[in-house]
């Protein structure tokens, strides 16, 4: 897992030092117009809302984005109606992929993910045939300098976590969805900043990509779908070695 574990460190690092953060605002909001729509604006029974505030203020969204963001989801300020588009597929090798769009025009999303795929050699599967592959889960990755392993395991257990491990030099903290905002909550008050904190979709089943040549033009596709303005996230469940990825990113 390390690989994996490592790549999502080093591209919120990416995402959050460069230039896209407007980008990066549109993405979460459209999400919380989509939890708000589905679940209310209530903070206390929304964990998914929660959850979306967590990850706006750890990327410095102004409060106003977040406000009208939510105020677009209960319909007070209008706004494009949206709706979640799930593509499943795999890349070469067997590499699972998941792509989660938010759009307001679906033929446009699918024709755009559609052709990436081809570009890129991929194929889209049917439905649930790479879902059942994943699983929901909360992830929070600590960077362990300067951070007691015993303490943080005790804190984040207490909290409602379901694990935590070390992964190289991060800890690797796992949470049943519904926990994830009672254990992002407790890191945070006891001072300590998570390097990457969120509600995604875990792997079950790993596949190794060991190949330079390989790992580059699948690391250019999921960069290329996540270019993409309707898409919001994609999982996959490719194993690369740290020393790769890092080699990729110099």
């Amino acid at each position: 897992m390390s690989g994996h574990s490592k790549w999502a460190n080093i591209k919120h690092k990416k995402g959050a030092a460069d230039a896209k953060r407007g980008k990066i605002f549109s993405k979460i909001a459209k999400e919380i117009m989509i939890v708000v729509g589905a679940s209310g604006k209530d903070v206390a029974s929304n964990p998914a809302l929660r959850t979306l505030i967590q990850k706006a203020r750890a990327v410095n969204m102004p409060a106003d984005n977040i406000d009208r963001a939510i105020k677009r989801g209960t319909g007070e300020l209008q706004g494009a109606k949206l709706e979640e588009i799930m593509f499943e597929g795999f890349a070469a090798g067997g590499v699972a992929l998941i792509v989660q769009a938010l759009t307001d025009n679906r033929n446009r999303t699918v024709a755009e993910v559609r052709h990436s795929f081809t570009l890129h050699g991929a194929n889209l599967a049917g439905q649930g045939q790479v879902m059942r592959t994943f699983q929901r889960k909360g992830q929070i990755l600590v960077d362990a300098a300067g951070v007691d392993e015993d303490k943080l395991m005790e804190l984040v257990l207490e909290a409602g976590a379901e694990d935590m491990r070390r992964e190289e030099d991060q800890f690797e903290i796992i949470t049943d969805p519904a926990q994830y905002p009672a254990v992002a909550e407790a890191i945070n008050k006891a001072g300590i900043t998570a390097a990457s904190s969120e509600v995604t979709l875990l792997p079950l089943t790993w596949t190794p990509v060991t190949d330079k040549a390989k790992a580059s033009s699948l690391l250019a596709f999921i960069d290329e779908l996540e270019e993409l303005d309707d898409v919001q996230n994609v999982y996959s469940n490719f194993d690369i070695p740290a020393e790769l990825l890092e080699a990729l990113n110099k």
